[in-house]
């Protein structure tokens, strides 16, 4: 059960509708069921009405139950790279789906938070590819989900063939492959994507790019390398050599956010995934960013 404390630090009183939606950035929606829960919002450990006023000095309590709504399974386990009361950061390896769907629908990262946080909600709020490796966050409640999503900065590397050097920003727009449920492809019609990339090492067999992507465009970094004619290792889909590795070699391996409740600036970091580091020597991300 989340449970929420906001301490109120005015200067004079106020309305507790306006200290929870300004002051405490509690969303209409999560206010709503607040108010519609007995003792969802108590100020100094006693109920109060939202239109009533609330003084300098004063705590303001928010907690209500939130339940993931999959069945668990206690098979899959992904490492936790850290967490919170309020999130939970994971390691995903490759093959193992975020969502559910009609092909997957008891074996995937959903199922695996379900054995674990059995009494917290799942809110992804960066989403992988299935054989996309490396850090997903996921908000432990809504409120957290509220304050994560849109301020999360994410950091990738791939292994693409040797022959790009230096840095350099993709500006072209994604759509959706004619015919095609999946695939996306580079059209002018399209959404606008931009990716910045920088090559961090070259070894004998490719080359280790860093990448950040400014939007969030389907299979973005993917598409956006193989435009440039250098399609990610692994990446049949797009055009990649698949002779070195079986899964798409792009890894996530740093988030930035603020904590949703202090807003101090987090980073987590995570090294390659073990197929990926082979063919860079051991490289991992620590030396990567050195």
């Amino acid at each position: 059960m989340p449970i929420l404390d906001f301490p109120v630090q005015r200067d004079q009183p106020v309305m507790l509708r306006r200290f929870l939606r300004q002051d405490a950035a509690v969303s209409a929606a999560l206010l709503a069921k607040l108010k519609a829960i007995p003792g969802g919002i108590t100020v100094c450990g006693m109920p109060r009405r939202v239109i009533d006023p609330v003084l300098p000095g004063e705590t303001v309590r928010l907690s209500w139950q939130e339940h993931c709504g999959f069945p668990p399974n206690t098979e899959i386990t992904v490492p936790v790279a850290a967490e919170t009361a309020d999130y939970a950061v994971f390691d995903k390896p490759v093959n193992l789906p975020v969502h559910p769907s009609m092909l997957h629908y008891s074996d995937t990262l959903i199922n695996c938070f379900a054995a674990v946080y059995a009494d917290c909600g799942f809110h992804a709020v960066n989403r992988l590819d299935r054989n996309t490796s490396g850090l997903c966050l996921v908000a432990k409640h809504i409120y957290a989900a509220g304050r994560l999503t849109g301020h999360v900065q994410k950091r990738y590397y791939a292994l693409i063939p040797r022959g790009l050097s230096g840095s350099g920003t993709v500006d072209a727009p994604i759509a959706r492959t004619e015919g095609s449920v999946i695939t996306r492809c580079v059209r002018p019609d399209g959404q606008r994507a931009v990716t910045h990339y920088r090559i961090v090492a070259d070894y004998p067999a490719c080359s280790l790019a860093e990448l950040i992507p400014e939007t969030g465009r389907t299979h973005q970094i993917r598409i956006h390398m193989a435009y440039l004619g250098y399609p990610l290792l692994g990446d049949e889909i797009y055009g990649g050599d698949c002779s070195l590795l079986s899964a798409h070699a792009l890894h996530c391996g740093c988030l930035r956010f603020p904590d949703p409740r202090t807003g101090a600036d987090t980073e987590i970091t995570c090294p390659l995934r073990p197929d990926m580091a082979a063919l860079c020597r051991d490289h991992t991300i620590t030396e990567a960013q050195t």
